[in-house]
């Protein structure tokens, strides 16, 4: 973009989508706002419409990823259940990226709203401390304070033997229900 020439709708959501596909690094709004010579809620908004066109975009804590099919159907994934104090974040999430796993999300049974679910995709120690540096920062809580602890976590690896590590190693820590 020349100047602050602000890029058009069509011009900046073919450019999200394109950038996202390849890359597997998330990006962040921000980024893509100083790109385009928007604002970061403009980003916001054309998001949110090519997820409405079923563009598979998702929000995680250090940006925008494109779900790539064929990559994902290649991944082993386990459904965990977990309970543990706030405290115990930083040891669990550690614990299951040292093994080479990813923390693709987290999930908690709501009494009134039912599952909800929150992307998390961290795969390394430093993406590990940047969500809970996130979560210190604003001072929000962890959806498992909802439910006194207990929540799931969905785990990806390229090995079916990494994720029965990652249970043993929470097992051991008191962590895996």
């Amino acid at each position: 973009m020349k100047g602050n020439e602000k890029m058009i709708a069509n011009e900046r959501q073919n450019l999200i989508v394109n950038t996202l596909k390849k890359t597997d690094k998330p990006i962040t709004g921000s980024e893509f706002a100083k790109i385009t010579n928007v604002s970061r809620q403009v980003i916001v908004q054309d998001v949110s419409i090519l997820k409405a066109k079923n563009e598979p975009i998702i929000a995680t804590s250090q940006g925008y990823i494109y779900l790539n099919d064929e990559k994902e159907h290649q991944l082993e994934r386990m459904v965990i259940v977990c309970n543990h104090t706030p405290d115990q974040a930083l040891d669990e999430m550690y614990a299951i990226v040292d093994h080479g796993v990813s923390i693709k999300d987290v999930i908690v049974e709501h009494q009134v709203y039912g599952d909800l679910t929150a992307s998390i995709r961290v795969r390394t120690r430093k993406e590990v401390d940047d969500f809970i540096q996130k979560i210190s920062e604003t001072n929000a809580s962890y959806l498992s304070t909802l439910t006194n602890g207990i929540h799931l976590h969905t785990i990806e690896s390229d090995s079916r033997d990494k994720l029965e590590a990652v249970c043993e190693e929470l097992r051991k820590a008191g962590i895996l229900v």
